[in-house]
């Protein structure tokens, strides 16, 4: 089992939500944290919470992950402060429900701004020197079940975290052959006010289509979300992944159906194999480079020779 203790970890969006369950684990894991944050009161509830339970104080650094320069000068102050960075969870996200013939702009740049975008932002910033201390270490990005699960309602939200899939599943063979493991948190429903996102929306992203956010009408989720996990116990779920060495992180199990129906429909949309020899050869070359990637760094040239 991995030993955490005194390694010096960044969670962003941490002080509510799935990122504070995500804190409090690393916290009892023995971790030395640094927590990203956009909202003074949310952070001096989480301030209040680490001193109650007698965890030394975390660094809290104000991040809109977003943002390259925020995130330049948060890598600096990590640096000053706890010095390598050996644990990256980037858990920070956003939503917007409505349909998405009629999103705009606006709507579409704000959710993959954030959920998308500010995972570019942290990897391209802290990965070099993550890599370069040669220590080991671990990156974790947060998507969510609606990575593998489309629906009617969160098309824009749904692509930015296929998208986060898509990325984290190749990060996992690039840094294969470094001192740093990968994995992939997709969390159910969680008993947070994640639904209320909208509410916070930056006035640069205010024109929607899909109208002004409603409060009322966003806390008729409240019931639904109210039978999510707990922070707590989706965070230790988190760790446990983490300590067991896995890349796909599922802190629900009530999703096999889902996945069946997936799985079925996928296979059968697969018209009969009729391709060439050569073609065939090439998927081959593909399927084999991939299990070497997770060995060693591949060329362009292992696909094709």
């Amino acid at each position: 089992m991995t030993d955490y203790t005194g390694k010096a970890a960044l969670v962003t969006g941490a002080v509510s939500g799935l990122g504070l369950g995500i804190a409090k684990a690393f916290a009892g894991a023995g971790m030395r944290l640094a927590l990203g944050y956009r909202k003074e009161g949310d952070r001096e509830e989480a301030a209040r919470w680490f001193g109650d339970a007698g965890h030394p104080d975390p660094l809290f650094v104000r991040l809109d992950v977003a943002d390259r320069d925020n995130w330049a000068e948060v890598r600096d102050t990590i640096a000053a402060e706890l010095g390598p960075l050996h644990i990256l969870c980037n858990n920070a996200g956003v939503s917007v429900f409505g349909p998405m013939d009629e999103a705009s702009y606006d709507d579409w740049d704000w959710i993959m701004a954030v959920n998308f975008g500010g995972i570019v932002n942290s990897l391209v910033t802290m990965l070099p020197g993550m890599q370069a201390h040669g220590e080991p270490g671990h990156v974790v990005n947060v998507a969510s079940m609606a990575a593998h699960l489309a629906g009617p309602q969160a098309g824009i939200y749904t692509a930015s975290k296929f998208a986060v899939r898509g990325l984290t599943e190749s990060l996992r063979y690039n840094l294969a052959p470094t001192n740093l493991k990968v994995s992939l948190m997709c969390p159910g429903l969680i008993a947070t006010n994640a639904y209320r996102s909208a509410l916070s929306r930056p006035a640069e992203f205010g024109e929607s289509g899909l109208g002004p956010a409603d409060a009322a009408t966003l806390d008729t989720l409240a019931p639904a979300f109210a039978h999510g996990m707990s922070i707590e116990e989706a965070g230790e779920r988190l760790l446990a992944g983490m300590r067991r060495g896995d890349f796909w992180i599922f802190s629900h199990g009530e999703y096999e159906q889902d996945f069946d129906a997936i799985h079925d429909e996928l296979v059968s949309a697969l018209p009969p194999v009729d391709a060439s020899p050569g073609r065939l050869e090439i998927e081959r070359l593909r399927r084999e480079a991939n299990k070497l990637a997770l060995e060693r760094k591949i060329s362009l040239t292992d696909l094709v020779e």
